[in-house]
């Protein structure tokens, strides 16, 4: 797709770029060489994009893509044979880091759009897994691989369970096994499969449905919502549900919103 608008806002590190194109954030992992494998760098490159894409206010909405022919490859392989030379703290010090880059696009403010143009395995898979949506083509594969170099899948199995539940998981997680485009999106690991020629095109019609249709503020407190709620009660969630329910009425976008609906006005965002 031709870009015929300017940036409003960029950032190029190491491993990854940032750009802002029509209200969508692209991050790209930059590390085609390797893979896209993560890294220590590349894993500080991520959060550091991803806290400006937050902060961004040209930026709506996020969209998670990669250069070369894989999307992503997981760990380095290298990296984690180094890290075999480290203490336990050390290594809970790097594993905390990967922790904390999944924690924030899981519960970053703005919708995060994967972009999976080729295989995307273990922790790659884990990226697509903590985004909202993930969009791919039928060639790519997708799995959770870490078994099989007896290493774990320990931090995306605290998301994959809530993404497709505990039989699923354990199939994926237990075997090591990767699956067709086509099967992850049967089990609701990931949202779209098109063609690797309408890829791009689709993903940002789909950013920009999002951009025009809807509130900011709606889709930051609903995303919210999703990823508290699963921790609580039957009751307490719905006293919670009660609670945002009613602070949102006061918003100035459910204000807004209502205003336009009734005086059949189209509300663009």
């Amino acid at each position: 797709m031709t870009d015929t608008t300017t940036t409003a806002k960029e950032l190029t590190l190491e491993y990854v770029h940032y750009e802002v194109r029509d209200r969508v954030g692209y991050i790209t992992l930059a590390r085609e060489e390797k893979r896209n494998a993560l890294n220590a760098e590349m894993v500080s490159d991520l959060k550091k994009a991803f806290a400006m894409a937050e902060e961004d206010e040209t930026c709506k909405v996020i969209v998670l893509r990669a250069e070369g022919k894989v999307f992503c490859a997981g760990a380095d392989l290298e990296y984690l044979q180094l890290l075999q030379q480290y203490n336990y703290h050390d290594n809970l010090v790097d594993s905390t880091h990967l922790m904390e880059l999944f924690r924030l696009i899981y519960t970053l403010k703005k919708v995060v759009i994967a972009q999976v143009h080729g295989h995307a395995i273990a922790g790659g898979c884990g990226l697509a897994t903590v985004c909202d949506f993930t969009f791919t083509v039928p060639e790519a594969k997708f799995g959770y691989t870490e078994v099989r170099i007896g290493f774990i899948p320990a931090i995306v199995t605290v998301f994959l369970l809530r993404k497709i539940g505990e039989a699923r998981a354990k199939e994926l997680l237990l075997t090591g096994d990767l699956i067709s485009a086509g099967e992850a999106q049967r089990i609701g690991l990931i949202n779209f499969v098109v063609s690797p020629e309408t890829l791009e095109q689709e993903v940002f019609a789909f950013a920009q449905k999002l951009c025009s249709q809807n509130s900011r503020y709606s889709m930051e407190v609903t995303k919210e919502m999703v990823a508290r709620v699963q921790e609580k009660t039957l009751e307490d969630g719905l006293l919670y549900a009660a609670e945002m329910n009613a602070l949102t009425r006061g918003s100035e976008d459910c204000q807004r919103g209502i205003a336009a609906f009734l005086s059949k006005e189209t509300l663009k965002w």
